[in-house]
Formats: structure tokens, C-alpha cells, sequence
């Protein structure tokens, strides 16, 4: 894949919304997915984009792709439609919080607070 040049505002965009580590996603999308009786394979675990955004957590700027820029955008998206305000830490129901933690957004983080 021809790598893509990642303009500051959406890098910017991304990772202050994106304020969980890749490490603590992937605990995270480990956690979310596993049953009582199944459990996704780890490096399988959580939902496409959450894998997307975990991706894109462990490249180096240069090396992002148009693919990896458009999830960043879905992200930035996604997470600023739940959450319009200043990201400030906030308390919200479980379902709400446990969608956003599922691209990388912890809503009880601070921003910043990787």
C-alpha cells in the first residue's frame, strides 16, 4: 500500500480523541469480546475498525496509507458525533462509554492522557 500524507489537523484530530494507548485497546477489545464460552483469537479481538484503529496506533506517521487516513477520519468523526463538547472527562451509561473504548476513545480519560 502507497503510503499517504497525514495532514496536521486530522493527525492532530485523531490522537485527541484517541486517548487510549494501542495496548490498552487491544486489553480493552480482548475484554469486550470475550464469553463465557468463546474467546476471539487475541489478535482478532473487537471489531474491525477497533483492530483499524490499533493499526494505525503502532505506525509512524510516514508510513500511513489512504486506508489508514480514512479510518482516522471515521474516528474523529464517530467519537466528536458522541461527544460535540471539549472531551472533557465524563461520565455516561455503559454502553455509551464501551462504544467509544472500542475505537480508543475512553470518555472518563482526560484528553491527552495517553
Amino acid at each position: 500500500m502507497a503510503q499517504h500524507t497525514i495532514d496536521d489537523e486530522l493527525w492532530n484530530s485523531f490522537h485527541a480523541v484517541v486517548n487510549m494507548t494501542s495496548r490498552e485497546l487491544l486489553e480493552w477489545l480482548r475484554t469486550d469480546t470475550a464469553g463465557e464460552s468463546t474467546e476471539d483469537l487475541p489478535d482478532l479481538a473487537g471489531d474491525e475498525t477497533g483492530q483499524q484503529v490499533v493499526a494505525v496506533l503502532g505506525k509512524r506517521r510516514t508510513d500511513l496509507t489512504r486506508e489508514d487516513a480514512e479510518v482516522m477520519e471515521h474516528v474523529v468523526r464517530y467519537v466528536r458525533s458522541l461527544r460535540p463538547g471539549d472531551l472533557e472527562p465524563e461520565a455516561g451509561d455503559t454502553a455509551w462509554r464501551h462504544g467509544l473504548m472500542s475505537v480508543g476513545h475512553d470518555p472518563l480519560k482526560p484528553v491527552g492522557g495517553r
